[in-house]
C-alpha cells in the first residue's frame, strides 16, 4: 500500500510541476496581447481563449498537487483535539466519499469530451472559435488525477487506522514543501 501511495503522490507532484510550467506560455500570451492591442492597435483573436484555457488547465492540473502538499484551506481546530485514529476514521469517510463522487465526475466529463469530439463543437466565444474537446480532455485528466490523489489520501487514512504511518511525500523540493506551509 505504501508503494501505491508513493506512486500516486509522485504523479500528483509532476502534475503540479507541469501546471506551474504552463504559467510561462500564459504570461507570454498575455504580454503579446497587451503589446499587440495597445502598441500596434491590432488585438489578437486568440488571446482570450488561450488565457482561459491555460488558466483552467493550470487550475485542474494543480488540484492533485495542492491536495498532495496540504496547500488547501484547512481548519485544524477539531482535528488537533482528536486522536490520530479518530481523525483517520473521519478521513476514511470523507476521502472515500469524495473518491466516489470524483470518479463519477471524471466519467461524466469524459462523456462530455466524447460528445464534443463527435460534434466538433467550438467555443463560440471569439472569431477564432477553437474546438473545445482538447480543453475538456485536459479538464477530465485533471479531475482524474485529483480523484487519484483523493484515493491516495483515503489509503493513507486506512494505513493510519491499521496502525501504520503514512509515507512521507517523495521528491518534493524545499521550495515545494515551503509553498505548502
Amino acid at each position: 500500500m505504501r508503494t501505491l501511495i508513493s506512486i500516486i503522490e509522485t504523479i500528483s507532484l509532476w502534475s503540479g510541476r507541469i501546471a506551474a510550467l504552463l504559467l510561462v506560455p500564459l504570461v507570454f500570451a498575455m504580454v503579446y496581447e497587451v503589446v499587440s492591442r495597445y502598441v500596434f492597435s491590432a488585438p489578437t483573436q486568440w488571446a482570450f481563449e488561450i488565457s482561459y484555457m491555460l488558466m483552467g488547465t493550470i487550475f485542474t492540473l494543480g488540484l492533485s498537487y495542492c491536495l498532495r502538499n496540504d496547500a488547501h484551506v484547512n481548519v485544524d481546530i477539531l482535528p488537533s483535539l482528536l486522536p490520530a485514529r479518530v481523525n483517520a476514521v473521519i478521513e476514511v469517510l470523507a476521502f472515500g466519499g469524495m473518491t466516489v463522487l470524483l470518479v463519477w465526475l471524471t466519467i461524466t466529463l469524459g462523456e462530455g469530451v466524447a460528445r464534443t469530439y463527435r460534434t466538433g463543437e467550438g467555443s463560440g466565444l471569439s472569431a477564432w472559435n477553437p474546438k473545445v474537446w482538447p480543453f475538456r480532455l485536459v479538464y477530465t485528466v485533471g479531475f482524474a488525477l485529483f480523484s487519484l490523489q483523493v484515493f491516495g489520501r483515503f489509503l493513507e487514512a486506512l494505513l493510519v487506522l491499521s496502525g501504520g504511518k503514512p509515507p512521507s511525500h517523495p521528491d518534493a523540493t524545499v521550495d515545494e514543501k515551503a509553498g505548502a506551509a
